[in-house]
């Protein structure tokens, strides 16, 4: 008699597969762990921490936050804390300056014109640099609680240590180039049409920027071919003392 193992044996191994796999998402759902009922809270360490997690309550009520009270002010502002951690990015273009100094947050936010910091651009060969006395006129005035920013810090080292701010430079021509800012400005020539827009930028640094010649050379800013396009395009005279001594 023949035996007819291998006919149970088809129906016995789909069965078995069947089986293992329910066995198998048991398992797993018996050790999969519980959904959590309530999130933990998330509490600030400083006040730049407090008004990062205070924009994220506002935009998810469902999170739990606790703001110690050293940290519950409203200064530095949510803004001044983004800037200044912009402006200290190492992966961001340009270098970063001895101070955390946010034109975006200066000029873009609060829309400083450019000459109350760079004071004497409009009258004179050569762009002002901001005094320390200058940053201090204002920021003598904001609350000690400003002080956790570390640019803070260092603008109120500068002015106790009567000590210049070393700004690293960002546009430098050669030395056998002369270039003045008052002709420029007193032309009605906008900051950013060389130093691109700042009030844009956390960090300043040298915009890309190519115009192409006639005859299809290119040539990048604060190349000569770059200066002579733009007197070319604006009808200023092109003579080689104009620019070179």
């Amino acid at each position: 008699m023949r035996s007819s193992r291998p006919t149970r044996l088809v129906f016995a191994l789909p069965a078995a597969l069947v089986a293992g796999g329910a066995l198998l998402v048991g398992v797993a759902f018996l050790g999969a762990p519980e959904p959590a009922v309530g999130s933990e809270k998330l509490v600030a360490g400083s006040v730049c921490e407090a008004q990062e997690l205070k924009a994220r309550k506002a935009q998810d009520d469902s999170i739990e936050i606790e703001i110690p009270s050293e940290f519950d002010t409203p200064w530095p502002t949510l803004s001044a804390c983004r800037s200044h951690a912009g402006a200290e990015d190492p992966d961001a273009p340009g270098p970063v300056q001895p101070i955390q100094f946010s034109h975006k947050h200066h000029a873009g936010e609060y829309q400083i014109d450019c000459q109350y910091c760079h004071s004497g651009t409009d009258v004179s060969a050569v762009a002002g640099v901001p005094s320390v006395e200058l940053c201090m006129g204002c920021h003598q005035q904001f609350p000690a609680s400003y002080d956790e920013l570390e640019g803070i810090r260092t603008l109120k080292e500068d002015w106790e240590e009567k000590r210049p701010t070393e700004w690293l430079q960002i546009h430098r021509l050669p030395e056998y180039v002369q270039f003045k800012h008052n002709r420029h400005i007193q032309a009605g020539f906008d900051c950013q049409t060389c130093h691109g827009p700042v009030e844009e930028m956390d960090k300043v640094y040298l915009v890309p920027d190519t115009h192409v010649w006639p005859w299809l050379l290119p040539t990048q800013k604060l190349e000569m071919g770059w200066c002579i396009n733009c007197h070319r395009e604006n009808g200023a005279s092109q003579d080689c003392y104009l620019c070179h001594y």
